[in-house]
């Protein structure tokens, strides 16, 4: 592990979306968070890999795909750390989860598989080589967090405390050696979330938890950005083709919007509200 990284292993670590028109998607993304892009498309890989960047470095990816009908729509993926891809799987397998493609390199820039856990949920696990995870996050146009849907919370604590050690807590899932590595590389970090008033364990925390199936698309991962004013990113979206499926409401520390493209990805636009802490949730 580099002295840089930003994670280690059972944190989510970066996010892409296959989409049929990539260009239309980076016109889209690009004038709701300020991404610019970079071509980072293996040498005789078919398609496009488009690597979104905001100042500091790269937030996560836009990849062309054209091997389907058109039927299932596209979406936001979370890639969760791992030091050893196959082994990873072995637990997945162990827990009862389900592997829909086994570890495989990705032209140097790590080992990944595609996997579910009992309830459907796909996520992909990330063995890194040369990329190392989104050098941005949790800035206005980056990932914030990785928030996990599912009807089945007592079935998804057994499997992800299986195969990543997270624990449950009140709405979110915390790994506890991720609070001493965070507070390396940021000391007084612990002491700052204290005074601000943050829940106990949540210096943790490595995603979030939502119990019930609120689209009726199953469990799954979903991804939220942040944005600096989520009244204004939900006004833009519109202007650019996307959809405001729901409309910008206040939360516990946030103000968030749910945002589909136009091409169909939904995800979460989230405000930093810190008065907002003692919003109630749902």
């Amino acid at each position: 592990m580099s002295d840089q990284d930003r994670y280690i292993a059972g944190v989510p670590c970066w996010t892409d979306t296959t989409q049929r028109d990539p260009q239309a998607a980076r016109e889209f993304y690009g004038g709701l968070f300020g991404w610019t892009f970079q071509d980072a498309t293996p040498e005789g890989v078919p398609g496009t890999y488009t690597l979104a960047l905001l100042p500091g470095g790269d937030v996560g990816a836009i990849a062309s795909r054209d091997d389907d009908d058109g039927s299932t729509p596209p979406s936001w993926t979370t890639y969760i750390w791992v030091t050893d891809a196959d082994e990873t799987v072995a637990k997945v397998r162990a827990a009862g989860g389900s592997v829909l493609a086994e570890p495989s390199e990705a032209a140097g820039a790590g080992r990944m598989a595609a996997v579910a856990d009992p309830a459907g949920a796909v996520f992909y696990l990330w063995q890194p080589q040369a990329h190392r995870g989104a050098a941005v996050v949790n800035e206005p146009g980056s990932v914030v967090f990785n928030t996990l849907e599912t009807p089945d919370l007592d079935g998804a604590r057994d499997f992800y405390g299986a195969v990543f050690g997270w624990e449950l807590h009140d709405g979110f899932w915390s790994l506890p050696a991720y609070a001493d590595f965070l507070e390396r590389r940021t000391p007084g970090r612990h002491a700052a979330m204290a005074d601000a008033g943050a829940p106990a364990s949540f210096e943790a925390a490595v995603a979030a938890a939502r119990a019930g199936d609120h689209t009726g698309s199953g469990a799954r991962w979903d991804v939220t950005f942040a944005v600096a004013d989520a009244d204004a990113a939900a006004a833009r979206a519109r202007e650019l083709g996307g959809r405001v499926d729901v409309e910008p409401f206040d939360a516990p520390w946030t103000r968030a919007t749910v945002i589909t493209d136009p091409q169909g990805a939904t995800f979460v636009a989230s405000q930093f509200v810190p008065e907002n802490k003692d919003v109630a949730g749902d």
